[in-house]
């Protein structure tokens, strides 16, 4: 049976506009379901308004001023401190700029905590402390990430349970195996062994280091497996070249580690010739005036702040580097 051919065409003129409507009712539901469920204190209709944008500005920079000034005022009073004389520095209420700036106390304190000694001991130790956290990091990342041995998770789980335990509590133990290296009986106080040994081992580094080594594709190391290139052919010339970033980061946060380290290098270098600069600087304390310890510390500060400045781009780039896999 056939269709008058008005009311076909009546029909087939009228089929889109309905459907039409119903898609546009269809996408208004959907957007009214969105905008209730991502709906926070201030909407963002609320925000995209001239005193929205406004208040919106106003806390943010309220915020980000306040906690710059958390995080840089002792830093500020530590330099503005060492330039205040003593009858300064002990006035109430406290001035907040020294009054007569005296630049000469960076000089006595140069000479008095023999800073020069003290930096080229720290730097030694971070030197060969980077040196062994990467040989061994790399390596047991590389292992875990791309070799995957037998209970791999299991090791590497093991390895993150370390970051769980304060440091306090193995500091005992870690002081008595330094000082009598089990099998081997070494004695390793007074030496540099002692610094490089613990920091070397790391859990957090090992962790970083392995989530970039899963990011990169296995079809490149398959590729030279076929050219019958061995494993650690393979971890020098493939892996270390495309992972520089992330070696940065393990980089700088072991030297890090070791320039503001205290307590440990205090038990294992009593030598007074072989102390780090944060040991060094609090070994004469009650000898000297409170703006030469200010001195003191503010030059101990600089070379790592100059690391900040230096590669702080590098430490985001490798911290989101392996984040996403690709």
């Amino acid at each position: 049976m056939t269709a008058h051919p008005e009311t076909a065409g009546h029909t087939r003129k009228a089929t889109p506009p309905d459907a039409h409507q119903r898609s546009q009712r269809s996408q208004r539901r959907r957007a009214a379901w969105a905008d209730g469920h991502s709906r926070t204190i201030v909407s963002p209709l609320e925000l995209k308004s001239r005193w929205g944008k406004r208040i919106y500005w106003t806390v943010l920079a309220a915020v980000l001023s306040v906690f710059t000034f958390v995080f840089v005022f002792p830093l500020y009073w530590m330099v503005t401190g060492a330039m205040k004389s003593g009858e300064e520095i002990a006035r109430m209420p406290p001035t907040p700029w020294p009054k007569d700036p005296d630049f000469s106390v960076f000089a006595d304190a140069w000479e008095l905590f023999d800073v020069g000694l003290l930096l080229k001991n720290t730097l030694f130790y971070a030197v060969g402390a980077w040196l062994f956290a990467l040989a061994v990091d790399v390596t047991a990342a590389y292992a875990l990430s791309k070799l995957r041995p037998m209970f791999g998770n299991v090791i590497l789980g093991a390895m993150l349970a370390t970051l769980m335990i304060p440091p306090i509590v193995v500091m005992i133990p870690a002081y008595i195996t330094v000082t009598d290296v089990p099998v081997f009986g070494w004695h390793l106080l007074n030496t540099p062994w002692a610094i490089w040994f613990p920091v070397a081992a790391n859990g957090f580094n090992i962790f970083l280091l392995k989530r970039f080594f899963d990011s990169i594709p296995d079809e490149i190391l398959e590729a030279a497996e076929i050219d019958g290139v061995p494993p650690w052919r393979v971890l020098v010339s493939i892996i270390l070249p495309i992972s520089r970033p992330i070696l940065g980061v393990v980089s700088i946060f072991t030297i890090v580690l070791v320039f503001k380290d205290f307590v440990w290098p205090l038990l294992v270098l009593p030598d007074s010739g072989k102390m780090t600069i944060s040991v060094g600087l609090s070994q004469t304390a009650g000898q000297v005036t409170q703006n030469q310890v200010m001195a003191g510390l503010v030059m101990a500060s600089i070379p790592m702040i100059i690391v900040f400045f230096l590669f702080q781009r590098s430490i985001m780039a490798g911290l989101t580097a392996g984040s996403l896999k690709g």
